[in-house]
Parts: C-alpha cells; structure tokens; sequence
C-alpha cells in the first residue's frame, strides 16, 4: 500500500504506443532527462545514465492501454507494483537486476503511464492484465515478484491460472487479508494480517474523502513512506513524483476489492513453486508474513532489521541488498 494520493489528474502527456509497437527509450517517451537528487556508487546519477531502459505498452481484451518499464537481457523477472505505484519507482532496482536478467514492472490500469479506465477496477482483472502481458511478451515462464497489493495479484493469478507460467514467485510485505473479520481471534487477525474492519472508512481514507488513523487501519506504511530515512529511497520518489500524477479516485476503484479479498486459502494450498517473502522489523506485517512462510512448502523468508529499512518500502530503500538477496534466491 503506498501512501494517500491528493493531486490533480493524470498530468503527463504520453502517447501510448500502439499493441505490438517496439518499445521506446524511456527518455523519449518521458521528454525529458532528470538528475536525481543524491549520486550513489553503483547506480545512475542522472535517468540517461540507464541506457537500455525502455517503456513500452499493450493493449489487453477489455480495451485498457497498459504501460510496461523493460531493461537488460536475461531469464525474464517481472515486477507487479503495489496501489498507486509504478515502474518509475522502480528505477534502482531494474538498475541493479537488469544487469543479470530482463526485468519488466507493469503499470497497472489507473495507475503510472497506463490508461485510466472506469472499468476492470478488481483484483481479478488485474491478475488477468498479467496473464495478457506475459502473453503479449510470449513468455512461456517467468520470475515474478509482487509488493504489496502487486502480491495480491499475484495469488489472485494462481488462483484463477495456476503457476505453469512461474518458475518462481516472490512476495513483498502484504497481508494475506486485509479486512479483519470480526468473529476472528486476535491470533487468526495477527495470521492474517488484517489491518481494518470498515473498508468503507480505509478507501475514503486513503483517497481524501475521510480522515486516516489507526482506529481505520494500520498507519505505520504511511509514517514509514514519509521518512526521508534513505538517499536510494529520496531518488527513486524524486523521478516517480517528476513525471506521475495519481488520479485517487481512479485508483480508489479497485481498493474496495482488494481490501475484501481473503487469500488464505491460495496461500495455503495453490502455491506450488519456489516461494521468498520479504518484510521487516519496522513492517506491522511480518507476523502474516511468517504464517505465510509456515504454509508454503520450503518457502524463505527474509526478514530486514530496522537498520536494514526492514519496512513496507524496503526493496525502494535498500535496493542493494534487496536486489543481492533477490538473485540469491532467483539463482538457487
């Protein structure tokens, strides 16, 4: 979940490129270089320094224009961001891992570069627009990884394809239900990760419409996003904040769904591949993250101190060793 968006509508004029185009260099299709505002070892000072970055798009079977960030060659890696982000936010790690493998972030429909649409705001159908990417780049089998809400898709796509398409899946700090149903234990909430039970008050909250506090639900992503507690982290939300402008009642349209959604039953039971998990010790979600890890055959768990940014955004503020950590699993 990333923090509440205010702002006016999608402000960036981009040309989305026709279904089956060639991709374009990314500072083509952005206009315009950008100079990030920290020089760190090992990563681009400025968005021309990453040659070979390209964003290119698709048209899926309902009509929605989709946006995809692609860079390096390799076994293929694909990247499904949380509500609200992008495949800007994740420019130091494609850095980082496109050096070794083809990695790919989807913008999801009302969401980054891709096409706002008034309709298909459900996780199901977000997990069909995987599917189509996957199909559309002809890929036969991939490595994925889904943060946050990104992870939500991800189970929703096992549930509805299975896993012949995931050689491996990596899931970021989500929990496997959001809503907390109230006939639960407090065991059965901490296992499950439920932060909220009125949806209602959580969507107003995170789109404007209504205040946010912790008797809403978990505030701690939210505190933890506005923290300029990493340089790597102040870079890749400069870039993001440049060139992408949320519309929150857009994306509002799929964050009702995605908060009702119970995934315990396909996380116990449908997935059958090489499983890793990241959270942190600043993460209120780590307990479901560990029952997830206790049902998924073999699967690993990464577990980041606080001195590591062991929270919801870790992968953005510690790249490095997430993107280390990342092809220690990946090439296992």
């Amino acid at each position: 979940m990333r923090k509440p968006i205010t702002g006016a509508l999608f402000g960036l004029v981009f040309a989305l490129a026709p279904h089956g185009l060639r991709a374009a260099p990314a500072i083509e299709v952005l206009g315009k270089d950008f100079i990030f505002p920290n020089k760190l070892d090992g990563l681009p000072e400025k968005l021309s320094d990453f040659a070979g970055l390209q964003i290119n798009s698709f048209a899926t079977s309902d009509g929605a224009k989709l946006s995809y960030w692609e860079a390096g060659r390799g076994s293929p890696l694909i990247f499904v961001p949380g509500w609200g982000a992008n495949g800007a936010e994740y420019i130091n790690v494609m850095y980082l891992l496109s050096q070794h493998h083809r990695v790919i972030v989807l913008d999801p429909r009302n969401q980054g570069l891709s096409q706002r649409v008034p309709f298909g705001s459900r996780i199901s159908r977000f997990a069909m627009d995987l599917r189509e990417l996957g199909e559309h780049l002809r890929l036969a089998s991939a490595d994925y990884v889904g943060w946050s809400m990104g992870a939500s898709v991800m189970w929703s796509y096992i549930d509805l394809f299975g896993t012949k398409a995931i050689r491996k899946a990596v899931f970021v700090d989500e929990p496997v239900s959001i809503y907390s149903h109230q006939d639960w234990t407090e065991q059965e909430r901490l296992d499950a990760g439920g932060t909220t039970t009125s949806p209602e008050r959580m969507v107003a909250g995170f789109t404007g419409r209504g205040p946010l506090n912790n008797l809403v639900t978990d505030m701690k992503p939210l505190l933890r996003s506005q923290l300029k507690d990493s340089p790597h982290f102040v870079n890749s939300e400069s870039f993001a904040n440049a060139f992408i402008k949320n519309d929150p009642e857009a994306m509002g349209r799929v964050l009702f769904d995605h908060t009702t959604n119970d995934w315990r039953d396909v996380v116990r039971h449908k997935v059958d591949v090489p499983v890793a998990i990241f959270s942190g010790e600043e993460s209120n979600n780590l307990p479901s993250q560990r029952w997830a890890q206790s049902v998924i055959p073999n699967a690993q768990l990464y577990v980041y101190t606080a001195a590591e940014q062991g929270d919801h955004f870790l992968m953005f503020k510690n790249p490095l060793k997430f993107a280390k950590d990342l092809r220690s699993f990946l090439e296992r």
